[in-house]
This record gives C-alpha cells, sequence and structure tokens, in this order.
C-alpha cells in the first residue's frame, strides 16, 4: 500500500498539530477546556516506545456524521485503564527500566470503517515515500518530520472493529492485543497471525454453554441471535461445537434483524413455541435484543416457559431484565471472570479537570458525567444546564463504577510491556535503554514474545496466550434468581476453566423449585422400551415397548427370548422359565387320589373278601381265576393316578408307559374272554350238545394272558425305539403374558402317543361291548353277561365323554393339569364301574346275605342250552303279541 508525499505530509502535519494543541492546553481553565474548534482525534503521550490505542470514546453517529455521544464507561474508563497501565509500567523499575513508554491513543467512534482510517496513523511510518521529485521553492528538498513507530496496538473493542484493522496491521508486522474483541474468526491464526487477545474467545464462551446445557440434561434447545459479527458467530460455535461433542440438537436458529420490524419479537416467540419441548434458549444478542425478546415472551404469556442461557452479552446486567424480572428467572449467564481493580478506582475517581489534561476528551466525559456544561467565550450557555465549576469530584458528585472490561484493558498493556522486557533482554543485555537492535522493533519477532508472556494480572489471574493468540477460558457462570437479594438477582453457580464446575445445589427455578426443568426433544424411554429414531433429529425418537417375549437388546432393538427364558419385569435381559409339575397339594391332583384312594381301598377290599370266601358258592360261580385277573387290572387302573401325578423321572415315566394302559388291557381282556366264553357256549349249544372248545379256567387263563401280552410287547417295542426320558415343555404354558410363562416338567409322552398307548384297551373294550350286547339274551340268573353288559355300556359312555375333553384343552395355558386330571378321573370311573356293576353286588350277598351263598343244583350243559332256547322264544313270542 502506497501514500502520496502529500497525503503522508498532511497526517503528519496534522498529528503535530494535535501534539500542539496538548501543549498549548497546559494552563487552560475549565472555561478554556471548550474552547477548541476543532473535533481532537488523538491523545500522544511521550515515550521512548509508542504503543497504540484504539478505544470506542464516542458511539456510532447518525448517518453522515462518523461519531456520536461520548461513552463514560465502555470509552472513557477503558481509555483511562490505558493511561493508568502506562503510569505503573513506567513508575516501576524493575519492568522496562529506563525505558518509557508512549502511547498514540485514538477514536474509533464504535464504527469499523472509521476505525480503520484512524489506524493508518499506526503504519504511517512504515510506508515507504518516494520524495524524490518533491522540492521547496528555493529548490532545497523538503524537511519532513520522521512520523512516530508503533510497535504495537491495545484495542480494539469490538470484534468487527478488530477485525478491519488486523487486516491492515498484520501487512506491516505490527501485534495487536485486543481487551474485548471475542469473536471465533480472530482465532484464525493464519488470517489474523498478528491478532491476540487478553479475553477469551466466544467458541470458549460457546464451549462453556454447551458444557453447562449438558450439565442440566438438555439436549434439544433453540438458538437466538442479534445480526452481527458477535451473535452470529457465537451461535455459530455453539452449534459446531455442540455437533462435535455430539448428544444435544438444535430445535431453531433464528437469527434478530438489525433493524426489526414491527410485531418481529413476537414472530420470534411464535417461531420458538413450534418446538416447545425446547425450552431452553442460547442467546447471543445485545442488551436491547433480549429485552425486547424478554418483552415478547412476557406479552405472550409465557413467563416461565423459556428457561434462558445468555452469553457474556447479558452477564450479570441489570438494564436488560428491568422490569422483566418474573420472565428471566432462572436465566443462566456467563461473563468472563474479572475482578474491579482498587488501584484503577483510587486513580480514576482521583481525575479532575486541572490534572488530567492528557485526555483530551475528558472535558466532554465531565459535562456529561456531572450534567453541566463548560462555557466557551462568546456564546451563551445552555440554560437547562447549570454551569461545570471544576470542582465537582467522580464517585462523590457522580454515580461510579468500574467498567467491567478494565482489568483486561491493563492485563493488555502489561502483557505488550512484558514482551517488551522479555524481548530487550535477550536483544540489549546490559544496555540501560533502547539498543540498535530493538531500534526499530521487528514486530515478528516482538509477537513471538508477545505469545511467550505468562504473568500474573492485575485480578490475580494468569494472563498467556494460546497458539492462536487466544487468553484461556475463565468464565463465572450466575442464575438469575428472584429469591436471591444479593448483587440484584444474580448468584454466582460456578465456574469454567476449560471444564465446567457447576453447583447444581446453589440453582433454583421459578416458584423456588430446585429441580432442573427439561429441554428435551423426547424423554427417556421406560425400562423395556427401544428408541425409534425420528429421520434427521437425533435427539428426537419415540418409545415402543418390547412386548411379548422379547427383550430390550440394545437402545434401539429388541430381540425375543431364548425358548427356556423369558423377560425380566423391565425387559433389559432374560431370565429362566420356571419350571413346574403337578403337585400334590394342587386340586387338579387333589380329586383324582382321591377317587384312586377310595377305588384302591374298594379294590383290595373286594380282593380279601374274594380269597377269604376263595370256595363259596359265589365266588366259584364268579370264575375264581379270571375274576382275579380282572381284579388285578381294576388295581393297576387305580394305581396308575399315583404316576401320573408324581414328579416326572425316568424310571416314573417308563412306568408310566408300562402301566397306563396295561391294568386296562388286563381287566378289559378279562371281561372280553368272560363275555366271548358265554357268546360260544351258546352259540355252540344252539347246534349240539357239545361243549365248545377252550373254556376250562386254565383256557381262559391263556387266553387272556395272550390279549395281554400284545399290550406288553407294543409297550416294550416302544421301549426300544424310544427310550423313557422327562422333557421340559416350554410351549404348552406360554401365554402372551411371559409374567404367566412356565416350563412343564413332564414325561416324553405326547398326545397321540398317550391316546395310542390306550388305543388297544379301546379296540378290547369296544370288542367286549360286542360280544356283550350278542350275549345279552342269556338269563340273568345263569351268568355275568348282563352286568358286563351294562359295564361296558357304562364305560363306553365315559370314554366317549373323556375323547373331546382331552383334546378340547389343547389350547388351554392348563392344558397339562386338565388332561392329567381328566385321563386319571376316566381311568379311575371305568375302573369304578367294573368294580362295581361285577363285584359290590357279589361282596354284599357275601357279607350281609350268606345265605344266598349256596350251591344251586347242576344242571346239564344240554339243560343249560334249552333253557336259553325257551327264554328266547318266549321273549320273541311277548314282543309279537305286544305289537298286535
Amino acid at each position: 500500500m502506497f501514500y502520496t508525499y502529500f497525503h503522508v505530509y498532511l497526517l503528519s502535519h496534522f498529528f503535530i498539530g494535535d501534539t500542539g494543541r496538548e501543549e498549548m492546553m497546559m494552563g487552560f481553565t475549565p472555561e478554556t477546556w471548550a474552547s477548541s474548534e476543532t473535533q481532537p482525534h488523538s491523545i500522544k503521550i511521550e515515550g521512548d516506545i509508542t504503543l497504540g490505542g484504539l478505544f470506542p470514546v464516542h458511539s456510532r453517529g447518525p448517518a453522515g456524521v462518523p461519531c456520536g455521544e461520548i461513552k463514560k464507561e465502555k470509552g472513557i474508563h477503558r481509555m483511562e485503564a490505558m493511561l493508568y497501565a502506562l503510569d505503573q509500567i513506567n513508575s516501576d523499575p524493575d519492568l522496562l527500566p529506563n525505558i518509557t513508554l508512549g502511547a498514540r491513543i485514538l477514536d474509533t467512534c464504535s464504527r469499523d470503517t472509521y476505525a480503520l482510517e484512524q489506524s493508518l496513523t499506526f503504519v504511517q511510518a512504515l510506508i515507504q515515500k518516494d520524495n524524490s521529485d518533491v522540492r521547496c521553492s528555493n529548490g532545497e528538498p523538503p524537511i519532513i518530520p520522521k512520523p512516530e513507530r508503533v510497535v504495537g496496538v491495545i484495542g480494539a473493542s469490538a470484534s468487527s472493529v478488530s477485525i478491519m484493522v488486523a487486516n491492515v496491521l498484520r501487512l506491516f508486522a505490527i501485534p495487536q492485543i485486543s481487551y474485548a474483541s471475542t469473536a471465533p474468526e480472530l482465532s484464525d491464526n493464519n488470517r489474523y497471525d498478528f491478532f491476540s487477545r487478553v479475553v477469551p474467545p466466544d467458541s470458549f464462551q460457546a464451549q462453556a454453554m454447551v458444557d453447562i446445557v449438558k450439565a442440566m440434561g438438555w439436549n434439544y434447545v433453540s438458538t437466538l441471535a442479534s445480526e452481527g459479527n458477535y451473535g452470529e458467530s457465537g451461535v455459530d460455535a455453539f452449534i459446531q461445537i455442540s455437533r462435535e461433542a455430539g448428544g444435544l440438537c438444535i430445535a431453531q436458529t433464528i437469527k434478530i434483524p438489525r433493524e426489526p420490524r414491527p410485531g418481529e419479537f413476537d414472530k420470534i416467540i411464535k417461531r420458538l413455541m413450534e418446538t416447545s419441548n425446547a425450552r431452553g434458549v442460547i442467546i447471543f444478542a445485545n442488551e436491547d435484543d433480549i429485552k425486547r425478546v424478554l418483552e415478547a415472551a412476557k406479552k405472550a404469556n409465557l413467563t416461565g416457559h423459556f428457561l434462558f442461557v445468555g452469553s457474556d452479552s447479558w452477564g450479570a446486567k441489570n438494564s436488560p431484565i428491568l422490569n422483566l424480572e418474573d420472565v428471566a428467572e432462572g436465566a443462566v449467564t456467563i461473563l468472563p471472570k474479572r475482578a474491579s481493580i482498587d488501584g484503577f478506582d483510587q486513580y480514576f475517581t482521583t481525575r479532575s479537570l486541572e490534572n488530567n489534561r492528557r485526555n483530551i476528551w475528558f472535558a466532554e466525559f465531565w459535562e456529561d458525567d456531572f450534567k453541566c456544561k463548560l462555557t466557551r467565550p462568546g456564546i451563551r450557555g445552555n440554560s437547562g444546564l447549570r454551569k461545570c465549576t471544576g470542582e465537582e469530584r467522580i464517585s462523590r458528585d457522580s454515580a461510579y463504577e468500574q467498567e467491567g472490561k478494565v482489568q483486561f484493558v491493563i492485563d493488555a498493556v502489561y502483557a505488550m510491556a512484558y514482551a517488551l522486557h522479555s524481548m530487550h533482554i535477550d536483544l540489549c543485555p546490559g544496555s540501560m535503554g533502547i539498543c540498535d537492535k530493538m531500534d526499530p522493533v521487528d514486530g515478528r519477532m516482538l509477537l513471538s514474545y508477545i505469545r511467550a508472556v505468562n504473568f500474573n494480572g492485575s485480578a490475580g489471574t494468569g494472563v498467556m496466550f494460546n497458539e492462536n493468540g487466544d487468553a484461556p477460558g475463565r468464565y463465572d457462570i450466575f442464575q438469575y434468581q428472584l429469591s436471591n437479594t444479593t448483587n440484584s438477582g444474580y448468584k454466582i453457580i460456578g465456574q469454567w476453566t476449560n471444564h465446567l464446575r457447576l453447583n447444581a445445589e446453589d440453582m433454583q427455578w421459578s416458584g423456588g423449585d430446585k429441580l432442573v426443568p427439561d429441554s428435551v426433544c423426547s424423554f427417556p424411554c421406560e425400562s423395556g422400551e427401544r428408541k425409534r429414531m425420528v429421520k434427521g433429529v437425533p435427539c428426537c425418537w419415540h418409545c415402543e415397548l418390547c412386548d411379548g417375549y422379547q427383550y430390550l437388546l440394545d437402545e434401539f432393538n429388541c430381540d425375543t427370548c431364548p425358548f427356556d427364558m423369558r423377560p425380566t419385569p423391565n425387559r433389559t435381559s432374560c431370565r429362566p422359565t420356571p419350571i413346574i409339575k403337578l403337585e400334590w397339594s394342587s386340586p387338579w391332583a387333589i380329586i383324582p387320589v382321591f377317587l384312586a384312594v377310595l377305588g384302591i381301598l374298594a379294590t383290595s377290599g373286594v380282593i380279601i373278601t374274594f380269597i377269604r370266601f376263595n370256595d363259596t358258592p359265589i365266588v366259584r360261580a364268579s370264575g375264581r381265576e379270571l375274576s382275579y385277573v380282572l381284579l388285578t387290572g381294576i388295581f393297576l387302573i387305580y394305581l396308575i393316578t399315583f404316576l401320573m401325578i408324581a414328579e416326572p423321572s425316568t424310571v416314573v415315566c417308563a412306568f408310566r408307559r408300562l402301566f397306563l394302559g396295561l391294568g386296562m388291557s388286563i381287566s378289559y381282556s378279562a371281561m372280553l374272554t368272560k363275555t366271548n366264553r358265554i357268546y360260544r357256549i351258546f352259540e355252540q349249544g344252539k347246534k349240539s350238545v357239545t361243549p365248545p372248545k377252550f373254556i376250562s379256567p386254565s383256557s381262559q387263563l391263556i387266553i387272556t394272558f395272550i390279549l395281554i401280552s400284545v399290550q406288553l410287547l407294543g409297550v416294550f417295542i416302544w421301549f426300544g425305539v424310544v427310550p423313557p426320558h422327562t422333557t421340559v415343555d416350554f410351549d404348552e404354558l406360554r401365554p402372551p403374558n411371559p409374567e404367566y410363562a412356565r416350563g412343564i416338567l413332564k414325561c416324553d409322552m405326547s398326545d397321540l402317543s398317550l391316546i395310542g398307548c390306550l388305543s388297544y384297551s379301546m379296540v378290547l373294550m369296544v370288542t367286549c361291548t360286542v360280544y356283550a350286547i350278542k350275549s345279552r339274551g342269556v338269563p340273568e340268573t345263569f351268568n355275568e353277561a348282563k352286568p358286563i353288559g351294562f359295564t361296558m355300556y357304562t364305560t363306553c359312555i365315559i370314554w366317549l365323554a373323556f375323547v373331546p375333553i382331552f383334546f378340547g384343552t389343547s389350547q388351554s395355558t392348563e392344558k397339562m393339569f386338565i388332561q392329567t386330571t381328566t385321563l386319571t378321573v376316566s381311568m379311575s370311573l371305568s375302573a369304578t364301574v367294573s368294580l362295581g356293576m361285577l363285584y359290590i353286588p357279589k361282596v354284599y350277598v357275601i357279607i350281609f346275605h350268606p345265605e344266598q351263598n349256596v350251591q344251586k343244583r347242576k344242571r346239564s350243559f344240554k339243560a343249560v342250552v334249552q333253557a336259553a332256547t325257551v327264554s328266547t322264544h318266549l321273549s320273541q313270542k311277548s314282543r309279537s303279541m305286544d305289537s298286535l
């Protein structure tokens, strides 16, 4: 960048004029302070090394005017802090001994373009000037005063100003240390390599805010930013960091325009309510925008709904929440850790028009601070303001509170001084002043010394820079609490220094509640529920229950438990399914056992009676050999009840197979042999008087045992093919509710195999019934044909009822119990029918009517047949007469 000699000359002349005016002011009174007709632009402090300073002494002016009204705190306080720091350094014998620091301080007027113009002052000494063709009127070359050389710049305040100025200063290798610019963009060491700052960048602030949000358990928040570098960069940093950290989603990202239209803030609140679950609102905005957001929330009757997390622009200020305290209750804000510098307070409160003439803007500050007017010769003063006397005193006659960034201004000046001191020690060892190696000061070398400084700052905290020129992040975390009366409602609840330390017990929310309100898109799923994510929003999901026999495999998937297990009550894992069996105390067992016990006692009684009266006519007439066989079968039928209820084991299962059909096959084989014998006798008698073959007792026993052996042969073949064993059936008792699922310990007998085991007995029973029907014409005083017939009719009815009950309960959750009870009761009833109809009447006669237990007159086989034939004819004739 090149400037003409004429431009440089004007700039030089302009600064000489400023210096001259400063010297002329030495004898001014309060009246003469206001007599300057030219607006002052800079302060010049003489020194061996000159530092530049950029401060927003004035606010931004209206259209067409660069500067507006004076800024007392952010302008004058901060600028005086630099002057105070220079005084302290120059009076310190150990810091830059015999070297005086001077300054050239400029007003940025809070405008980046104006600040850029002003900052050209700092680089004019480095601009190459071609004055070879410039001559005075006498032909001599002009004498151009050498402009001062600024080795480093303190400032600026606003990030937009620092960005603009940094782009120029880096071209001339002039290091810059800011005391207030926090834009993350300035951390780019490639673009702003000569920029450093003693305040942490907003990226650290954004990191702190992300940590706060996560510490409170929020995962769904909205962001609000004032249009401009500060707000937009802060929100961008927050979004970027939250994205890298994970687990945090942004519901809405809303920008507040520089010039909001009427109703704009009402629309913002309406947009925020579109995602009402995102109660947390991250706000990087200026004070005016913060206040108007709170007003709009109150207008919408949403007091207490939004939970604000404010940046340092909110900090611990009362102005944004004035008359809106109920809306701001619970707001968490952060502020760079800072302290009030007592030495500066003592310095500044003693400043007056007499002892502070180096500050060319001090008179303007004086008028604004004390609400008075310095008179000007020939100009009538404003009748609305009193005349300044010059005897006013800061803090005594006006409100005073040290501006928050004063500490950082002092630290920035000291950082530059310590860097120069270290550079002087290395380049000028033993020299009492500036040596040749530091004249001029090399900007790149000075930058390296700046980045290496490490000292305790004015507040006692360490001052240092990282590789990007950023200071460590140190923040105090505040919460606005209505019940807290100290510090205007703001209470420190934690700190952030590279990591968060939050005192959750000190936090307080609306109504004094200590529980942190929720700001989540979806609440955590209950135990046993999986997440079904909402597409594109990783913090939002729907919860779906793992139903049936499923358990939660991971956060997003359910899986079915193995067949022998069921889910735990919270469905986070599987547990073994309880294994049960039919217990003796169960109602399903008590009734069959009761019937079986009665049957066994009755059968035993009959057997004992028959044995006791073995040679009596009734016992002999009933066929003693087959009767004992039949009674043995009945006894085994009752006995199978106990095997069916006993705990399954290999032995029990083997006995079940053996005896389940054996008792019935013995009984029905004996009855079939009896009925077949009677049938053959009378059928043979109709043809001849010769008795049929195989009707002797021994023959009957052989026939019976042959029939029984068929059942035994089938059972032993079954033993060989499928050895008996136990199994646990987990499918039978597996209802929809897994809490009621049970594994049933049982023998390896399916329903079909059980019926197959009884099928041979059924065949015998049906065959016996057929012969009983054919033998129904035999006189009832002659043999047992009719009792056997009635027994078989009743037994068939019992087993016909058994089949639908047994198979109709196959879908029941108590299938095993019902089927076992049905089977055992049916068998006991069939045995009871046989016992009651065939033997109880005989026992009754033997015991209670022994007189009837006598030998009958024997008749020949021929007489028996003739009697049966006559009886048959008479029966047929009687039916014929009835039909007439």
